[in-house]
C-alpha cells in the first residue's frame, strides 16, 4: 500500500489539472461495488428475516412471562386477611 500511495505521489502532478487537489485520489468506503439486483444475496435475505423473526419469538416469550409475573403480584396484593395487616 505504500508503495501505491508513493507512486500516486511521484505521478501525481503529470496528471491533468484535477478540478480539486484534495478530489484526486478519493474512494467512497461505502460502495465497493454496484448492487446486482438481478441475483439478490439470499443467504443475507435469510440472516436479515431469522434474525427478525427470532428477535420477535423473544420478544412475544418475554411479553408472556411477564404477563403472568403481574398476574400473580397482582393476586399477591389483592389477598387480604388480617393475619398479614
Amino acid at each position: 500500500m505504500a508503495a501505491g500511495l508513493r507512486a500516486v505521489r511521484r505521478w501525481g502532478p503529470v496528471a491533468a489539472a484535477p478540478p480539486s487537489p484534495g478530489l484526486v485520489f478519493t474512494r467512497s468506503a461505502f460502495v465497493g461495488k454496484k448492487a446486482n439486483n438481478a441475483q439478490p444475496n439470499w443467504p443475507g435475505v435469510g440472516l436479515a428475516f431469522g434474525t427478525s423473526a427470532a428477535l420477535w419469538g423473544f420478544l412475544i416469550k418475554q411479553h408472556t412471562e411477564d404477563v403472568m409475573e403481574y398476574e400473580r403480584r397482582k393476586q399477591k396484593r389483592g389477598h387480604k386477611c388480617t393475619e398479614c395487616s
